[in-house]
C-alpha cells in the first residue's frame, strides 16, 4: 500500500513562491496518477492540479492556471507543486493524492490514497 507525505508548506508573503513535495513510499509510485487538492476550514476539498500516468498530461483549476505547475519524478517517487504569485486566496491545507482508477481527476473520490496535508499560509 502506497503512502504519501507532503512537505514544503509554510508562511509566505503575497507574490511569493513555494514548492510543495509529495513523497511516496511502500508501493509502486510510477503507475499512480497524482493530484493536488486544498481545503480551508468549513469548505469542501478543492481540486488544484493533476498529472496523469502515463503521459504526464496536466490539468489545473482555473484559479491557479498560469501560476502553479504540477510535475512528477517517477525515479524519486515524488510529485511536486510549484506555486508562484501566491495570494491570500491560496491559503489552505494542501493534500497530494494518488489513484490508479480511471475517472475525473478533479473529483476527490476517484483517488485511492491521500497524504496528511501541509499548511500553506499567504500573508497579504
Amino acid at each position: 500500500q502506497v503512502q504519501l507525505e507532503e512537505s514544503g508548506g509554510g508562511l509566505v508573503q503575497a507574490g511569493g513562491s513555494l514548492r510543495l513535495s509529495c513523497t511516496a513510499s511502500g508501493g509502486v509510485f510510477s503507475s499512480l496518477a497524482m493530484g493536488w487538492f486544498r481545503q480551508t476550514p468549513g469548505k469542501t476539498r478543492e481540486f488544484v492540479a493533476a498529472i496523469s500516468w502515463p503521459g504526464g498530461g496536466t490539468d489545473y483549476a482555473d484559479s491557479v492556471e498560469g501560476r502553479f505547475t504540477i510535475s512528477r519524478d517517477d525515479a524519486k517517487a515524488m510529485a511536486f507543486l510549484q506555486m508562484d504569485k501566491l495570494t491570500s486566496e491560496d491559503t489552505a491545507v494542501y493534500y497530494c493524492a494518488g489513484r490508479r482508477r480511471l475517472g475525473n481527476p478533479r473529483l476527490p473520490n476517484v483517488y485511492d490514497v491521500w497524504g496528511q496535508g501541509t499548511q500553506v499560509t499567504v500573508s497579504s
